[in-house]
C-alpha cells in the first residue's frame, strides 16, 4: 500500500489552500473507524478536512 506522502498535493474545499501530505494536520477520524490504522488530513491554514487515509502500516 501507498503511504501518505506518495500521494500529490490536496486542496482545502474550505480555504483553496494547496496542501502537501507532509505537512497537513493528523487528527482521528470521526465515526467508528479505528483511530490506530486510520486519520484525517486537515488542512494546516483553516483546519478543514482534506481527506481520510489508512495509515495502519506505518
Amino acid at each position: 500500500m501507498t503511504g501518505i506522502t506518495d500521494s500529490g498535493p490536496l486542496t482545502c474545499d474550505a480555504c483553496g489552500e494547496t496542501v502537501d501530505p507532509a505537512d497537513a494536520i493528523r487528527r482521528e477520524t470521526m465515526g467508528d473507524l479505528d483511530p490506530t490504522t486510520w486519520q484525517t488530513l486537515c488542512c494546516p491554514t483553516c483546519g478543514g478536512r482534506l481527506k481520510t487515509v489508512y495509515v495502519g502500516d506505518e
